[in-house]
């Protein structure tokens, strides 16, 4: 896109990655970093969790042992506990207004206890559904439990990866062999929640990190790492967790990737440039990238009849080329 228009500046979509030290049992309870990591995690829109999918000698495990369905229990239950003591804490200071007589007192009470009990359980307040007239209470919890949550599978190249026999497993199933069954209780775990996941080898990209374009993608295959995972995959995911798509902008002067939410209108969608966008909108010109591309020029698009003019009520797809009329 950006050669297409021999733009001065390319700058691509971005989604920011926190890195929050590693989470330790007992965390909930002040141990390692503790309340420090707790506070962290709130600020964000989503939890990644790193798991560890590889055996290496080499590389010394927390826990002494690699069991990633382990890790990922050891994690979530520091984020129920530490959610539970700030419901528990609610549920006190709402007593008293409760024993007033106040209905949204008491309202807030049955919503409190609905997610205390699940809490109890072992399980995350994001496994209960609310109503609409309970979300804003449940918003106000900040609890880190109702966050989206995103499991990143880190594997080795050269290691023993626990995730092979999947790729491989109806070659293995006809060999009468079977997968690896922490790696087969993970993926049960995943797919009984409806959980996301994405496998990356932290190692290849790290050394990928400073290529781009046909040299990056050579060198991953020389690496031996799969097209389906990867830094790529794990961005995408975490567009798709958090429910964000991307429309460009392009021109000489620069062509730009915009975030926004799925179903965004197109002054909604135009905020994202300048509240002016959206404010004094009159109609887009919409095309898809790809289409774009393939006429050569915009003349060419016009002709062609690919470019529409929408107005207000248009929602934007991921992949528009986006010019705002104002």
């Amino acid at each position: 896109m950006s050669r297409f228009s021999s733009s001065a500046k390319t700058i691509p979509a971005a989604i920011e990655f926190v890195d929050i030290a590693g989470l330790v049992k007992g965390a909930a309870e002040g141990e390692g970093l503790g309340n420090k990591f707790l506070a962290n995690i709130r600020e964000v829109d989503a939890i990644a969790e790193v798991v560890r999918i590889f055996e290496d000698d080499g590389v010394i495990h927390v826990s002494g042992k690699v069991d990633p369905m382990s890790d990922i229990e050891v994690i979530n239950l520091e984020l129920v506990l530490a959610d539970f003591q700030t419901v528990s804490k609610r549920l006190a200071s709402v007593e008293k207004d409760v024993k007033r007589g106040d209905k949204e007192a008491v309202k807030e009470k049955e919503i409190l206890q609905k997610i205390e009990k699940v809490l109890d359980d072992g399980k995350l307040a994001s496994s209960l559904e609310f109503k609409d007239e309970e979300v804003a209470i449940v918003k106000g919890l900040h609890l880190l439990t109702m966050k989206p949550i995103l499991y990143i599978l880190n594997k080795k190249a050269g290691g023993k990866n626990l995730d092979e026999p999947l790729r491989e497993r109806s070659n293995l199933e006809k060999q009468g062999r079977k997968m690896d069954e922490r790696y087969e209780k993970l993926i049960k775990f995943f797919e009984s929640t409806g959980s996301k996941w994405v496998v990356v080898d932290a190692g290849i990209e790290h050394e990928l990190s400073g290529l781009v374009g046909e040299e990056r993608d050579e060198f991953r295959t020389e690496l031996g790492a799969n097209d389906g995972d990867g830094v790529g995959a794990l961005i995408k995911s975490s567009y798709d967790l958090l429910g964000l798509m991307t429309y460009f902008t392009t021109g000489e002067d620069e062509t730009r990737g915009w975030t926004i939410k799925k179903d965004s209108t197109a002054p909604e969608a135009g905020a994202a440039i300048h509240t002016d966008f959206q404010d004094k909108f009159i109609r887009a010109d919409i095309i898809f990238w790809q289409d774009l591309l393939d006429a050569g020029s915009y003349s060419n698009a016009r002709e062609k009849g690919l470019i529409r003019t929408e107005g207000k009520e248009y929602i934007v797809k991921d992949g528009d080329v986006v010019e705002f009329k104002v």
